[in-house]
């Protein structure tokens, strides 16, 4: 054998063999490329359908652990219910006990909830069934709904009025009930009126009056430079406007009520009335004999052996020169506020007379 042969034979063994171990001695490119697709393809379904049976086991795992919680919020649900229903009972039969003792008529039978009726409606507060329908279409309301008993239409026709006659609040810094007066009506009287209409209208007066300086001290506030507004001082001037319109909230509910004590009315209507002359120093003078006041604060030695000093009872006979702002946290908090409106006035609103700007 030559040299040329043992060569071809070694380059032949190297090369790869594309022989088919099967019927066909070789095989076309395409073929062996068709076959790879195929088996990338089978694979990739199967990987598709591993995934497919994980995502169901999960899916299945996830609604098992709703259903286990959806049952534990039912029985939660039905034990608290028989819970309050248990407790519902032993307190009326305790009622109904301390009535028979105490030989009052007895507690009205009430159905259960979900009946037709549900909580029966007292006589005094029961209205016939035609004027109830006369009433409703009056208010511009359908007079019956389907299904609706007569204890249903009773109570919607009692939530529109109450929706009706809810009292307006006012949009102002703080809201209030009583209805607000023009700023050319704010002037308050001279001496405090007795009458019941002179003293509400005095209350909204007063209410008129605290609410524009607290509207005009949020407007001047926002009128300032950003650079102002982030400043410390800046952030600071916020929090007290802040701070004064929070506690001036029980000054404006107590004249709501019209249980404002005459020790402290008469001096804020003299505040309000010398802020509105513009006349600050004399304002400032009626807030110290509110907040001071005028009682004898004794100094020194008051009391000498056994014997007390001649006139002693005399330094607390009467509270009517006493410390208002003593008497409790709240009266102090709101007084502090108004002295904060009475210092923002003198600023908006600058007296012709110099003599008259506090220090």
């Amino acid at each position: 054998m030559d040299f040329a042969s043992l060569m071809s034979a070694q380059i032949s063994k190297s090369k790869p063999s594309a022989i088919d171990p099967g019927s066909k001695k070789y095989l076309k490119r395409s073929d062996i490329e068709a076959k790879r697709v195929a088996d990338y393809e089978a694979e990739q379904r199967r990987l598709e359908e591993e995934a497919q049976a994980r995502q169901d086991k999960k899916r299945k795992l996830e609604e098992d652990e709703a259903d286990k919680a959806k049952l534990r919020e039912e029985k939660r649900r039905r034990m608290a219910e028989e819970s309050r229903r248990l407790q519902e009972e032993e307190e009326r039969e305790q009622e109904r006990v301390r009535r028979k003792r105490l030989g009052l008529p007895e507690l009205p039978e009430v159905k259960p909830i979900g009946s037709e009726e549900g909580t029966p409606v007292p006589e005094d507060e029961d209205i016939n069934d035609e004027e109830l329908c006369v009433k409703l279409r009056g208010l511009e309301e359908p007079a019956k709904l389907f299904g609706e008993s007569h204890v249903g239409r009773l109570k919607r026709y009692k939530r529109i009025i109450d929706k009706t006659l809810a009292p307006v609040m006012s949009t102002g810094p703080i809201p209030t009930t009583l209805e607000l007066v023009l700023e050319a009506d704010m002037k308050v009287p001279d001496s405090i009126p007795t009458g019941p209409e002179e003293r509400k209208f005095l209350y909204r007066q007063l209410a008129s009056y605290f609410t524009m300086v607290l509207s005009e001290w949020q407007i001047a506030l926002a009128g300032r430079d950003q650079a102002v507004k982030t400043s410390s001082t800046g952030k600071a001037a916020y929090a007290a406007m802040l701070q004064a319109r929070d506690n001036m909230v029980p000054l404006f509910r107590k004249l709501e009520k019209g249980d404002v004590e005459k020790g402290i009315l008469d001096p804020v209507v003299e505040i309000v009335r010398c802020c509105q002359r513009r006349r600050y120093v004399d304002a400032n003078d009626a807030y110290l004999r509110l907040s001071i006041g005028k009682a004898a604060w004794p100094i020194g030695v008051t009391m000498v052996g056994i014997h007390e000093r001649s006139a002693r009872e005399k330094l607390h006979e009467s509270d009517k020169n006493a410390a208002h702002i003593m008497s409790d946290e709240i009266t102090r908090k709101f007084l502090q506020s108004i002295k904060r409106c009475l210092s923002f006035a003198q600023t908006r609103w600058p007296p012709d007379d110099q003599l008259q700007l506090m220090g």
